[in-house]
């Protein structure tokens, strides 16, 4: 069953959000940041057969196209394409939100509510500022939703403590070396369905509303030229790469490619 919800000034524990164990639970700044940079790996997820989920951290308000409530519909049908279980929107303030202890127990809660084994978030170095700050609240907050000695609550009960076994950050604008990157050649055209789903953002050649960097025919073609790059180097079509801030291990060498 799919869900969306929008938490805009509301305390978390009030919001009667239904407890799932998800396998993957992908992050973003913004309402298209996950799309962009680990949506083909979200959709060969769910043809995997996993459960995956997105959470967004703002609307995407300070955008210069669009507005909120159209960002809200456009994630909305986004996540539909990709298959996600459920998608939250925090409504921590575009450009403005911090690292700190109100948002890293809100995260903590979704974090132990989904119990998620892989948590993908932005980059760790980005062009817009709220990547990276992104980026390090999360990766925080996954490690203190492990602590037991923090206690959250959900709907008025004591949550249990909850680590990912692991937290990978894709890439976004910058050119960043992977640590490891994820073939996507059979679910490309289908990441490029759920970027264009954010109909206000990109390329539109009828738009009457101001140019922006990702707004432009050329940055789609980037994004294609980027998942082509990094395809290349392990020998399939499309690729996207990820950074990992913890060393990565194997059990066997079955799934390498």
């Amino acid at each position: 069953m799919y869900a969306i919800a929008l938490h805009d000034g509301v305390t978390l524990n009030t919001i009667n959000r239904e407890m799932q164990k998800l396998d993957i639970l992908a992050f973003g700044a913004h309402p298209d940041d996950v799309e962009l940079g680990c949506g083909g790996t979200l959709l060969s997820a769910v043809a995997q057969g996993k459960k995956v989920g997105i959470i967004d951290l703002t609307k995407g308000e300070l955008g210069t196209r669009g507005n909120s409530s159209q960002r809200l519909k456009e994630a909305q049908l986004a996540s539909q394409i990709i298959g996600a279980s459920v998608r939250e929107n925090l409504g921590m303030p575009d450009g403005f939100f911090e690292n700190n202890k109100e948002n890293q127990f809100a995260i903590i809660e979704i974090i132990r509510c989904y119990q998620p084994t892989i948590i993908l978030c932005n980059a760790v170095d980005d062009r817009h500022p709220d990547h990276a700050r992104a980026a390090q609240l999360v990766e925080t907050a996954s490690f203190l939703a492990g602590l037991v000695k923090i206690q959250s609550t959900h709907n008025g009960q004591v949550q249990t403590a909850w680590r990912p076994n692991q937290v990978f950050h894709y890439i976004q604008s910058k050119s960043l070396a992977p640590n490891f990157v994820v073939d996507i050649s059979a679910f490309m055209d289908k990441k490029m369905e759920s970027i264009m789903a954010h109909a206000s953002q990109f390329y539109d050649p009828n738009s009457t509303e101001p140019e922006t960097f990702i707004s432009g025919a050329a940055f789609i073609e980037f994004i294609k030229s980027r998942a082509k790059e990094l395809g290349h180097q392990i020998g399939v079509e499309y690729a996207e790469g990820f950074i990992t801030q913890k060393l990565l291990g194997l059990r066997n060498f079955d799934s390498i490619i």
